[in-house]
């Protein structure tokens, strides 16, 4: 006889994981399924090895400017590769272990195989040995996620034309590399190779890097990179893929060739929805995607979908925050998910983002004013001698509404949760304005940035104000 549950979740990424120990804490009967490593994409193939292999890569980054601190350091800065992938599969590995041991604290039962639906309210585990097991619940949270995407038509081999999926765990390193796509994992893994020695190559077909964020983010970015020798193609299309004996070529639609011994394809993610048994309940998907209301309630009664597989926001914190409001919606709370997602990205210099972009705003009709501060204007960013970047503030010209926080520079993935706060709770510019940040850090720059919306930022000169007569 099979077994019940409360709640049952399908996927244990960080999603996934934390909707079972939430609904766990609540006093429900939980069952968790996962068919590969706990932690999903982002612990294994995601969030956690390329932050751990970006501190190597910006240990090294920052052992260039050594002397300028007046440190000295004798002889060649060198680097083991083997040595930093496997700090890289301990931290893996120690939070995979955290996790499972989490789980086990919280009574959550959880099954290790390929799970699908198979009929209302049951689920079909199907276990590495072949065999299967079959259990019911009374609410399902699909917490699925999403795969690397690849392009139709463009060679297959993993070795030359590789996904983010392989590109964290290479053995050996290549000397030059193409990526394709000016997205985030382009942009993190650009800043993770060059340090090692790596000829970097981007390609974005759209205008601008990180095309998903406020367009000064991506064109700062791009002429950080080019001082650091990494060269950006926006606007510029890859015609043609081929592999070679030695690696792959390219063809630009600006007529350029391109050769490198590897390709990292870097154009998105995709839903993993295919083969789950969603017909079986009556499940329909848009474009892959299983669509949801803001209690993250599908179109089927009792069922849940979170995360990547929603495509609401395709970012590891949102999911968990998802996972979360669809427990309490299904243990029979009514908690609708509308809280603003900050974004990062962990390039050098880091990106902080949560609210809309100015061309959002754009193309929304909303009136806006602007405040900007360059952070070589802190003394915590001369001292530290991280004086790249700013931070840009949004306001709604006519209602003083808080809109957005930008933020390129050292440490702004940490300081942009405090824009993110003040975003949750609906404040308006002029509250910003009136926090006290602590002196010195670069968090300042938020502070003096919001101060700026108004005129009144005092640690950079008056805006000039050219006055206009009309008439006599």
């Amino acid at each position: 006889m099979s077994k019940n549950f409360d709640i049952a979740v399908l996927g244990a990424g960080p999603g996934g994981y934390v909707a079972a120990l939430r609904a766990a804490a609540m006093g429900a009967k939980v069952a968790i399924v996962e068919k590969h490593y706990l932690g999903g994409t982002c612990l294994n193939y995601g969030c956690i090895p390329s932050k751990a292999l970006l501190a190597s890569a910006g240990l090294m980054d920052h052992l260039k400017h050594a002397d300028d601190f007046g440190v000295n350091i004798d002889g060649v800065v060198g680097f083991d590769w083997g040595r930093v992938q496997a700090r890289k599969d301990k931290v893996v590995s120690t939070l995979r272990t955290g996790i499972k041991g989490l789980l086990g604290a919280r009574k959550a039962t959880l099954f290790q195989g390929k799970a699908s639906l198979n009929g209302v309210g049951k689920v079909v585990v199907k276990k590495e040995n072949g065999e299967s097991e079959e259990f019911t619940a009374d609410k399902i949270i699909l917490a699925v996620g999403s795969i690397p995407a690849r392009i139709p038509g463009w060679p297959t081999d993993v070795e030359k034309v590789c996904t983010s999926d392989e590109s964290l765990h290479w053995k050996t390193l290549p000397k030059s590399l193409l990526i394709v796509g000016g997205g985030v994992i382009g942009c993190e893994f650009a800043c993770m190779m060059e340090p090692f020695g790596v000829k970097v190559t981007i390609v974005e077909m759209l205008p601008y890097l990180l095309p998903n964020m406020d367009k000064q983010l991506g064109d700062t970015l791009e002429k950080s990179f080019a001082k650091r020798g990494i060269k950006s193609y926006v606007n510029v299309k890859i015609e043609e893929l081929t592999t070679t004996a030695t690696g792959v070529r390219a063809k630009l639609s600006n007529g350029e060739v391109i050769e490198a011994d590897k390709a990292l394809v870097a154009t998105g993610r995709r839903p993993n929805t295919a083969e789950i048994g969603l017909e079986t309940v009556g499940l329909a998907t848009d474009r892959g995607f299983i669509r949801v209301n803001d209690h993250m309630e599908t179109a089927v009664k009792g069922y849940y979908c979170i995360g990547d597989a929603n495509g609401r926001c395709l970012l590891a914190h949102a999911a968990s925050a998802q996972g979360i409001a669809a427990v309490e919606n299904a243990l029979g709370h009514s908690k609708a998910f509308t809280s603003p997602i900050p974004g990062c990205v962990y390039t050098f210099p880091e990106i902080g983002s949560v609210g809309l972009s100015v061309e959002e705003c754009k193309a929304k009709n909303i009136p806006v004013s602007i405040g900007h501060f360059p952070l070589s204007f802190l003394g915590k960013a001369m001292a530290a001698g991280d004086t790249e970047g700013f931070v840009k503030v949004i306001r709604n010209r006519e209602t003083d509404e808080l809109l957005g926080v930008h933020m390129m520079g050292h440490n702004a993935t940490e300081c942009i949760a405090a824009a993110g706060a003040m975003l949750h709770q609906k404040a308006s510019a002029t509250e910003l304005a009136e926090v006290v940040f602590a002196h010195p850090t670069m968090s300042e720059g938020i502070k003096e940035s919001a101060e700026d919306v108004f005129g009144m930022c005092l640690h950079q000169p008056p805006r000039k104000v050219m006055k206009i007569v009309v008439g006599s």
